[in-house]
């Protein structure tokens, strides 16, 4: 995934994440380290919170079997909040905690960041009155403050002395533990400020609590741990008190990348905005930045190589001219490392459903990707205007779980989605959005699908409550590299293509005439051709793929253009045979392109075997081809592959007679 690498997320040593659920807030003094001064205990107490966020109050998800809560400590599954941080004291109703705690509550799914003390009262948050992102600080006021005294300053603390980490250590209380101030170290950006390293002991949770100086005075805050080393990190007290008051600072390296291709575009996430602000507005005007930026980011990586990017650029040429892979599990359109773009596919085995219904997941990059064949006592309208009833299906594969204790229970439905939407990719083609919530993980599943004939091609990602906006546009970006083919058994077809307003636009010029047992046809504005069961069975069992790929079209107001349009019909006599009909359309191979092209074009173009219309063997079945075509010279040369093919053996003028009646019927009509 590209993922927006704020410190928050590119930290994989940070405090604090989310996923901590972990509650409480004892202040154990058989844990306190024995040089510090037992008579600054009691204030260091008072000074130093608990920053929690509020449970919610309502699930909308639906599990397999009650969840086991007994299996939870009792403290855990009697709070009411998560624990997600420390803050601490730095004056008159004024508060610190490091930046990224408080960035659990943009678009969070829990209650606002709160912070509670030792005996559990909870205050809210009023004001934001400074904020780095870069330093990863936030100075905040409360709504209705407790009357206690701010812990004294050191601005200026020895290197090697004894300091102490106070904290909310893995969400089980506030623990003080000892430790030396070994040394600073520059922040990779640019080396702007120092941070302070300490070998304390911290663990997740304390992100955001005050690191002090052996006489209880704060010299620091704690942010983050080494990923290699036991070493803690802490950003300079000094550094908070010496930013400028009522503004939000970002400046920060955020790089941006998508799944397509390993181009990364580097750039800097930078803003001011002034404060104070209310919470609910600081992380609105947060979160429009950070959208903004993204959507920047994204626009600037996909313009980098404009002339490279498919379809444009020698390195399409090969999708370009080849005849779609007439495959119904979605794959991606991605560029390797030798600039050539190509489908990328990696999918699992089938998870049956009920009525011949089955799902098959696989992934591609950061993305899940499944193909959804609905049972059959499903109608496709029933199953586009139903997204509980998707999510439903697809959470057979077992992917939404919850962890409770040491079980993991399987979400068997999620509901109603929070969001639901359309979306019209590059090719015209439209996406059906929902996006649902996951309030115990704080985080959101969103879902792009596809509507197709047998059910639905799916792009599947889980987003961070931060995160919604920054997974949406990278999935709507990739939308235009998802390659699949459509696919169906008639009865599914006829179904499908009652549901105008979710039919890509290129459905515009595709004509299909079925009637069971008596004919099937096919029109578009470049071929048509139909069939009799003279030449094949066509009953509502006959299964149709249409394969479609991408071409530069050489005729109408298309003239010149890459399209997204069929090249491939192929039509079973039912699911269980290769009995087939198959019409392909083919171009002359560029230029650059190897000799396999340039080969298979020859024999097209000479109508070499297999195409000279005569009947051969092979793989335990018969077949016959032969070509069409008006424009079979040059570089827009378009010629159309006739096939015919049986299981067994059948006579070769048996084959000869059922080729004849395909190619009485088609007729090529692009120029």
């Amino acid at each position: 995934m590209h993922v927006l690498k704020l410190p928050s997320r590119r930290q994989s040593g940070m405090f604090g994440m989310f996923a901590i659920l972990l509650l409480g807030l004892l202040l154990d003094g058989n844990l306190l380290a024995a040089t510090l001064d037992p008579a600054v205990l009691p204030k260091i107490q008072a000074a130093t919170f608990e920053v929690v966020a509020a449970k919610p109050v309502n699930d909308p998800l639906t599990y397999e079997k009650p969840l086991p809560l007994e299996l939870l400590p009792f403290q855990e599954r009697n709070d009411k909040y998560y624990s997600i941080g420390t803050a601490f004291a730095i004056g008159n109703n004024r508060f610190a905690t490091a930046g990224h705690v408080l960035k659990i509550g943009i678009g969070s799914l829990w209650g606002p960041p709160a912070l509670r003390d030792a005996s559990g009262h909870v205050y809210a948050i009023d004001k934001i009155e400074k904020y780095s992102l870069q330093q990863d600080f936030v100075v905040f006021t409360l709504v209705d403050p407790p009357k206690i005294s701010a812990l004294d300053i050191n601005p200026k603390p020895s290197m090697n002395d004894v300091v102490y980490a106070v904290g909310n250590a893995l969400g089980t209380g506030v623990v003080i533990r000892d430790g030396l101030y070994t040394s600073d170290t520059p922040e990779d950006q640019d080396g702007r400020w120092k941070w302070m390293r300490f070998s304390a002991a911290a663990s997740p949770g304390n992100s955001g609590g005050p690191l002090l100086d052996k006489d209880g005075r704060i010299i620091g805050i704690v942010l983050m741990k080494s990923a290699n080393e036991n070493l803690n990190y802490a950003l300079p007290i000094s550094l908070i008190m010496q930013a400028p008051d009522h503004l939000a600072t970002i400046d920060t390296r955020a790089p941006y990348q998508l799944d397509i291709f390993d181009t990364v575009a580097n750039g800097t996430f930078k803003a001011q905005f002034k404060l104070p602000l209310s919470l609910a507005d600081f992380n609105n005007t947060f979160i429009k930045l950070e959208s903004e930026y993204a959507d920047q980011q994204l626009k600037a990586l996909l313009a980098k190589d404009p002339d490279t990017l498919f379809p444009r650029g020698t390195g399409s040429n090969k999708l370009l001219h080849t005849v779609s892979r007439l495959h119904s599990f979605p794959g991606l359109i991605t560029r390797s490392n030798t600039g050539e773009w190509d489908t990328v596919e990696r999918s699992g085995g089938k998870i049956p459903l009920s009525a011949n219904g089955y799902i098959v997941p696989g992934t591609a990059g950061h993305n899940i990707l499944l193909h959804l064949r609905k049972p059959d006592n499903i109608s496709a309208g029933q199953l586009y205007n139903d997204p509980a009833m998707l999510m439903n299906l697809v959470s057979k594969i077992g992917i939404l779980t919850r962890a409770v204790g040491s079980e993991k229970i399987r979400v068997t439905s999620m509901g109603k989605p929070a969001q639901d939407t359309l979306y019209t990719d590059a090719w015209q083609r439209r996406w059906q959005i929902r996006v649902w919530d996951m309030p115990y993980a704080n985080a959101r599943i969103i879902t792009f699908a596809l509507p197709v004939p047998d059910g639905y091609a799916i792009l599947l990602r889980f987003a961070a409550g931060d995160q919604e906006h920054d997974e949406q546009i990278d999935m709507q970006a990739l939308t235009g590299f998802i390659d699949v083919s459509y696919d169906g058994t008639l009865a599914q077809w006829q179904d499908y293509l009652k549901n105008t307003t979710l039919l890509p636009a290129a459905f515009k010029d595709l004509k299909f005439d079925i009637d069971y047992g008596k004919r099937f046809g096919y029109n578009s504005k470049r071929i048509e051709f139909s069939f009799t069961p003279d030449l094949q069975k066509i009953d509502k069992d006959s299964k149709l793929t249409v394969g479609f790929s991408y071409f530069v079209d050489h005729s109408g107001e298309d003239h010149g253009k890459v399209v997204w349009d069929v090249s491939d019909v192929r039509v079973l006599a039912d699911a269980n045979t290769s009995d087939r009909v198959n019409v392909m359309r083919h171009v002359s191979p560029s230029d650059d392109l190897d000799d396999d092209y340039k080969s298979v074009w020859s024999k097209l173009q000479k109508r070499q075997h297999p195409y000279e219309g005569v009947a051969y063997s092979g793989d335990d079945e018969m077949s016959i081809a032969t070509v069409v075509g008006k424009n079979d010279q040059g570089s827009n040369g378009v010629l159309y592959s006739l096939f015919y093919g049986v299981e067994g053996t059948r006579p070769a003028d048996v084959m000869k007679t059922k080729l004849d009646l395909l190619s009485k019927s088609f007729r090529v009509i692009e120029p």
